[in-house]
């Protein structure tokens, strides 16, 4: 499933590539993935213009004209493409909007998860898991207060903590394996157990890692692409995260592979050492 740095390199995108243009009409081919029911879907949408493009953790947020708002959740499979009105259509395109440039801005997914939901502007917080959403993680959003009362008040393996939207909002399966390896702590280490030196690079690391990986359009290790059409090249820079059986990158010690929250999951048993509440 796409994270935040892959949401927020097609949110770019998408910005550059259909920003200040009007949809001329609407195709619908998978109706249950459209919110209220294709014909309104459709019939709300026709002549509006596209202002802006926001994103809120993994969820896609467009402006349109006329104060209606579209909230996208990409799931899975799902991409967005702009191409030429003639060009002909995939077999997985499943919502197109025409634009009146002569272009199309085309959404594709292969496994029909991802979901379009249409809301008047300000109400996009009533739509699914943005009802309950935490901070994004900024300097800004995600204080270090914040970020040590919540872990402190749980005791959950950090994983999971940081798996759970209502925490953090952003993070997925790659990026939590990746930041737990940069703060040499163990996916299962009960969340309530950090020192305060372990949450302050806890969320330096967050920061420098979604950082990086947005400066690499995301990562690319199964379908993800651009709104472009181009893989990221994140997954290049990866330290644990698919790389079980080779060296840890920092001890040299072999990464290993176990199922945490029902997710693959990747760390050093050298580096990331599972810590007792009584150690």
């Amino acid at each position: 499933m796409p994270e935040l740095p892959e949401v927020e390199t097609v949110r770019r995108g998408l910005e550059a590539l259909v920003k200040g243009k009007t949809i001329k009409q609407v195709n619908v081919r998978y109706d249950k993935m459209v919110s209220p029911n294709p014909d309104e879907f459709k019939s709300a949408l026709k002549g509006k213009k596209i202002l802006d493009i926001e994103r809120r953790g993994k969820y896609l947020i467009f402006r349109f004209s006329e104060n209606l708002s579209m909230v996208s959740h990409l799931k899975m499979e799902g991409k967005y493409a702009v191409l030429p009105h003639t060009e002909p259509l995939s077999k997985h395109d499943h919502v197109i909007f025409e634009l009146t440039d002569g272009s199309d801005l085309r959404y594709n997914d292969t496994r029909k998860f991802g979901r379009m939901n249409l809301v008047p502007s300000g109400k996009e917080l009533t739509v699914g898991g943005l009802a309950t959403i935490g901070p994004e993680p900024t300097p800004e959003t995600l204080t270090f207060e914040y970020l040590s009362q919540r872990l402190r008040s749980k005791k959950v393996g950090m994983k999971s903590f940081l798996l759970n939207q209502s925490n953090v909002a952003g993070l997925g399966n790659i990026y939590v394996d990746e930041v737990l390896w940069l703060t040499k702590v163990h996916p299962l280490q009960p969340s309530n157990t950090l020192t305060d030196e372990e949450i302050k690079a806890l969320r330096l690391n967050i920061f420098s890692e979604l950082e990086r990986a947005i400066n690499a359009h995301g990562t690319t290790v199964f379908s993800y692409l651009n709104a472009a059409g181009h893989a990221g090249s994140f997954q290049n820079q990866l330290n644990v995260y698919h790389r079980q059986g080779k060296p840890c990158p920092r001890c040299g010690t072999l990464i290993e592979k176990i199922k945490v929250a029902q997710r693959g999951t990747h760390f050093c048993p050298h580096c990331q050492k599972l810590r007792l509440p009584n150690d």
